[in-house]
């Protein structure tokens, strides 16, 4: 059975996040984009740890429901994991580093364990439900592996500049440099909105690991624009933590197997992701918002990352940064091939990775659609009836003919979900922080997508 898992979000206590992230809707959310496993997200801290405890009840091993939804509500197909983001910020190799890490843990015990050891360690875990600290990305992971082996430490939106561990201002140039004699125990990375499984793929370090996709969300429409799709022999019924934990340390394992000829049946995957377009993400280029100073990476070999106007250095955007650290002989151009649906899979022509899909998020497609503000009552709407309609966001954007769209919806939304399916639209890439802007139809004379695609960027 597929599994479609956002196990990356944050509730009303981390900061800049809605008061609306409370977990009956999140629930009710998920179940209308499609989402059957989601994250709890915050467990670190203490009132939202409470909240966990007393609204969730085991269903499975590790696996949890909500204890309000019964027989009649979407959510009843809904179930929740136990993962966290928590941020570090310490000096390791005459420089400061800040990363941020994804942690799940198997059960409400374990959970338990570990904000008590955090708490030990001087940690406020008050302050906010992304909590800082001051340990090393390899001690925290040090931490939980003592407390419990099924613990998973992922390093989240791992190219971010600022807060991923290949971040150009504060990470590492691999993941071996980062958790030394532990980096075997770092099955996989998060790949951020800023970038996708192609261009991790380019990393040799990363062809043993899963590459993972999920929201980040802050607020309930933001939840599901990524997501990664597990494939296990379980229904949600009989689902367990480690069915998952199965799925995420199958390549790695499955490599330190090989190399002492052991193999062992997989019966837990990734089957594929579904990603935001990277160039939409904050970071996907390299630039100064402030300046309005936008490069390429090809314009940074031209001419330098050092701003023309205000002569300080560019914030390094995620495909420069890839074109740094990946090894160039390993590049490959990726394959593609549409579906019986007209949606457009990328492919990795090794056959190393699983295959992913791009998309833009169904309330964009329809503000477009309809001339009206994304956040408006108009699309609200319209978004709700295409779910309701169709049983689901991921629905709507993979596997509804466009001929039942047309026919309930109108030509210009169904229009705009072929453009989607395929890739056929428009991005100005963001940078410094700056969303990129999409346009599925190029009214507005955006620069044209194929010049700005990743594999003319990086020479291939």
């Amino acid at each position: 059975m597929e599994f479609v898992a956002d196990l990356h979000l944050h509730s009303k206590y981390s900061r800049a996040v809605s008061p609306q992230m409370i977990l009956p809707e999140m629930a009710k959310w998920s179940a209308k984009k499609g989402i059957n496993l989601l994250t709890t997200g915050d467990w670190t801290h203490p009132l939202w740890f409470r909240s966990i405890k007393g609204e969730l009840k085991e269903m499975g091993e590790g696996i949890y429901k909500l204890k309000s939804a019964d027989s009649k509500s979407n959510a009843k197909d809904v179930r929740f994991v136990l993962t966290t983001e928590i941020a570090s910020i310490f000096k390791q190799g005459d420089k400061l580093r800040r990363i941020h890490n994804l942690v799940f843990a198997p059960n409400i015990e374990t959970v338990e364990k570990i904000n008590k050891k955090l708490l030990s360690r001087a940690c406020n875990l008050s302050s906010d439900g992304r909590p800082i600290i001051g340990l090393s990305s390899k001690n925290l992971l040090e931490l939980l592996l003592n407390i419990d082996k099924k613990i998973i430490l992922i390093p989240c939106h791992a190219w971010t500049p600022h807060f991923g561990i290949y971040g150009s201002a504060s990470g590492f140039d691999s993941i071996k440099e980062s958790f030394e004699e532990l980096s075997n125990y770092i099955y996989g990375i998060e790949t951020g909105i800023s970038s996708d499984p192609w261009m991790n793929w380019q990393i040799p370090e990363l062809n043993s690991r899963t590459i993972l996709s999920f929201s980040d969300a802050h607020s309930l429409p933001k939840m599901g624009r990524e997501t990664t799709v597990f494939k296990i022999d379980k229904t949600l019924e009989n689902l367990s933590y480690m069915d998952i934990g199965r799925a995420i340390a199958g390549p790695m394992k499955k490599s330190l197997n090989v190399a002492s000829n052991i193999q062992r049946p997989a019966s837990s995957s990734v089957a594929y992701t579904i990603e935001f377009y990277p160039e939409e993400g904050k970071y996907h280029y390299t630039g100064h918002r402030n300046c309005k100073v936008i490069k390429s990476p090809q314009q940074i070999k031209e001419s330098g990352n050092i701003c023309p106007k205000c002569s300080r250095k560019l914030t390094e955007g995620v495909m420069y940064r890839v074109q740094q650290l990946a090894n160039n002989s390993e590049f490959r151009p990726y394959d593609s091939e549409l579906d019986e649906n007209g949606v457009n899979w990328i492919k990795d022509s090794r056959n190393i990775h699983p295959p992913f899909v791009k998309l833009v998020p169904l309330n964009e497609i329809v503000a477009e659609s309809i001339s009206s503000p994304v956040g408006s009552e108009k699309v609200k709407i319209k978004f709700d009836e295409l779910c309701l309609e169709f049983g689901s966001e991921t629905n709507v954007l993979l596997k509804t003919s466009i001929s039942d769209i047309s026919s309930k919806f109108g030509e210009k939304i169904a229009e705009g979900v072929t453009k989607v399916r395929k890739g056929d639209i428009v991005i100005d890439p963001g940078y410094d922080g700056e969303y990129g802007k999409v346009k599925i139809w190029n009214e507005d004379g955006l620069i044209q997508k194929e010049d700005k695609i990743s594999q003319i960027d990086l020479g291939i």
